[in-house]
C-alpha cells in the first residue's frame, strides 16, 4: 500500500497542504511547534479513523473553523483508490471509499494498516493496562476484520449490564434474571476476543525478542505476558461467581475488559528494572514485531510512521533502527526531524528514494 498524495484542510494547524510522497521515505523538517507531528496524525487517520494523540475529533477541527477534512490518493496491487474523512463541527464524521461511505468503522480498519513509533511509546510501559488493552486492539484489528465488531459488542453488552446494576442499586431491588439476559453476548463475544488475544500474543512474542537482541546485543530476555482472569477459568463461571460482588460495585468487575499485557524483562516487569535504555529498545522491538507481525497476518505492508524518533534515541539506537528498517522492507516510511542535516544524512544510509518537506 503506498500514499501517493495527501490533502488535508482545517485540520489542527494546518489550513491547506497537499503532499506528493515518494514510494518508499517522506521526511517532515522543522521547528517545534510547526506541525509536523499533525501530518503524521493525519496519515494515522487515514489507517484507523482516529487520532493517535487521543484527541476527539472535534478539538482536531482548525479553531474558528467549522469542519476538517482529510484526502488521500492511495496506490494498491490492484487499483488506486480515493480515501476522504469529512469531520463536520456540527455531525459525526463521515469516511468514503471511492466516494462510498463506510456503514461501520469497522470495515475500513485494516484497508490501510500502519505502525506509529513516537515519543509518547513510553507511555505503554508506565500507563494502566486500559493503554496496552487499546494497543492490543489496535494491533489485532489491522489483521482481523471481525475482531472489532466482536469488541464492540462486547462492550455495548457490559455498559448495557453495568447500567442495569447501577438501577438495582439506586432503586433497592435485585433480579438476577434480568442480569443474566446479558451473560450470553458476554460470553459468547468475549472468548472469542479472549482467544484471539492470546494466540496473537504466542505470534508476537518471539518476533519482539529477535529484535531485542538485535537493537540492544543485551543478554537478557523480554516477553510480552498476556494476563486475563479467562485464562484459569471461563467465562460463564465468572459471571456467576462475580455476581455479589458485581451487585455491590454496580459493575461487572471480571472479563477481558481488564485484560492486561505485562512487559517483562528476565521475568521481572521492566518499569521496575529496565533502564531507559532496554525500555527504549524494548519499544522499538515491539513496535517492529507488531509491523513484522500485521505484514504477515494481514498480507499487506504497513505505513511506518516515525514521530521524533531521532530527539529520543542514542545514535547507536537510531543506526540500528534504521538498519533494521531497511532490512525488513518495511514499506512507505513517514519521518518527523527538527534538523535536516540529520535526517538527510539518516535517508543516505537507507539508500532509497526520498523526499524531505520542510515544514
Amino acid at each position: 500500500m503506498i500514499i501517493k498524495k495527501l490533502s488535508v484542510y482545517n485540520f489542527k494547524n494546518h489550513s491547506e497542504k497537499v503532499f506528493e510522497f515518494s514510494p518508499q521515505i517522506n521526511c517532515f523538517v522543522g521547528n517545534n511547534g510547526v506541525g509536523k507531528t499533525n501530518i503524521l496524525d493525519a496519515l494515522h487517520y487515514l489507517s484507523v479513523g482516529k487520532s493517535f494523540l487521543g484527541n476527539t475529533d472535534l478539538n482536531n477541527i482548525m479553531k474558528d473553523e467549522d469542519f476538517f477534512t482529510i484526502d488521500a490518493e492511495i496506490q494498491n496491487d490492484e487499483s488506486e483508490d480515493i480515501i476522504k474523512i469529512f469531520q463536520p463541527r456540527e455531525s459525526k464524521k463521515i469516511i468514503k471509499k471511492n466516494d462510498k461511505s463506510y456503514d461501520r468503522m469497522a470495515d475500513h480498519i485494516g484497508y490501510l494498516p500502519s505502525v506509529m513509533i513516537s515519543p509518547y511509546d513510553s507511555n505503554l510501559i508506565s500507563d494502566s493496562g486500559e493503554s496496552r488493552r487499546k494497543f492490543l486492539d489496535a494491533m489485532i484489528s489491522q489483521t482481523d476484520s471481525e475482531y472489532l465488531f466482536d469488541l464492540i459488542q462486547y462492550q455495548k453488552a457490559v455498559q448495557q449490564r453495568n447500567a442495569l446494576l447501577k438501577y438495582f442499586a439506586k432503586n433497592r431491588t435485585f433480579d438476577k434474571d434480568a442480569l443474566e439476559i446479558y451473560d450470553d453476548p458476554i460470553t459468547r463475544f468475549g472468548t472469542k476476543i479472549f482467544e484471539k488475544r492470546k494466540e496473537f500474543v504466542e505470534k508476537l512474542n518471539p518476533i519482539i525478542q529477535n529484535f531485542y537482541q538485535i537493537i540492544s546485543g543485551g543478554k537478557e530476555m523480554v516477553s510480552v505476558i498476556y494476563e486475563s482472569h479467562l485464562l484459569e477459568n471461563s467465562f460463564e463461571n465468572l459471571l456467576q461467581e462475580s455476581i455479589e460482588r458485581d451487585r455491590m460495585l454496580t459493575y461487572t468487575s471480571k472479563g477481558i475488559h481488564k485484560d492486561d499485557l505485562l512487559f517483562e524483562m528476565d521475568h521481572i516487569l521492566i518499569k521496575k528494572i529496565g533502564s531507559q535504555g532496554q525500555q527504549k529498545s524494548f519499544l522499538i522491538s515491539l513496535k517492529l514485531a507488531q509491523m513484522n507481525l500485521v505484514k504477515k497476518l494481514a498480507g499487506k505492508t504497513p505505513i511506518l510512521l516515525l514521530d521524533d524518533i531521532f530527539d529520543k534515541l542514542d545514535d547507536q539506537r537510531v543506526s540500528q533502527l534504521i538498519e533494521l528498517v531497511n532490512k525488513e522492507n518495511f514499506g512507505q516510511i513517514f519521518i518527523t526531524d527538527t534538523h535536516k542535516e540529520r535526517t538527510e544524512s539518516v535517508v543516505k544510509k537507507i539508500n532509497e528514494e526520498s523526499i524531505i518537506f520542510e515544514i
